[in-house]
């Protein structure tokens, strides 16, 4: 997994660092657990923007309890019912499916 540091995100977004920073914070885009916010997931930006409707998710994921890391792995974690993974699919515009499946998750 290719991973961009928090300077670089805000360079692709046309944004400081520390904004950057305020959107892990407010579980609008997700760090590498463990890295201390410092790696980010490459595929988080798109087209000079946060991943469309990876807010959203992040945040049925944190409503539905699951922890930073269990999370990270399920967003990564292939699934050949998708196909792909989840962020693969968020990246195709497959949203809808991805948000469901992680809807029915928390239940």
């Amino acid at each position: 997994m290719d991973t961009l540091t928090p300077a670089e995100v805000a360079e692709q977004l046309g944004v400081s660092t520390n904004k950057v920073r305020q959107l892990i914070a407010e579980r609008k885009l997700m760090a590498v657990p463990g890295s201390g916010n410092s790696k980010i997931p490459a595929d988080f930006v798109q087209d000079g923007a946060v991943l469309k409707h990876l807010p959203g998710l992040l945040t049925v994921l944190h409503d539905g309890r699951f922890t930073d890391e269990e999370a990270f792995e399920w967003l990564f974690r292939a699934d050949d019912s998708l196909p792909g993974t989840p962020v693969q699919a968020l990246r195709d515009d497959r949203h809808t499916e991805v948000t469901r499946r992680a809807q029915a998750l928390a239940l």
